[in-house]
């Protein structure tokens, strides 16, 4: 008679959960002065969109000054 080995498994030791040490909130340094003005790509983006802004905002103007003036030259009869 051939009797089977059962197959043997090792026991996983239990792992072993690193707790975080708690840290209190701490400030941290102001690496640029808060009123410091420095000029980025990001800040020639926002002028370009704003002179393009105001343009079309007096371009809108003035196309409807000249519409209420060429209404006030028209007389009704």
């Amino acid at each position: 008679m051939v009797t089977k080995k059962k197959v043997t498994s090792k026991k996983s030791a239990p792992r072993k959960v690193k707790k975080a040490k708690f840290e209190s909130f701490q400030m941290s340094k102001d690496s640029t002065p808060f009123l410091q003005f420095l000029i980025t790509e990001q800040t020639i983006y926002w002028m370009i969109l704003l002179t393009l802004i105001l343009a079309l905002g007096i371009w809108v103007l003035s196309i409807q000054i000249e519409i209420s003036n060429l209404l006030d030259s028209i007389t009704f009869i």
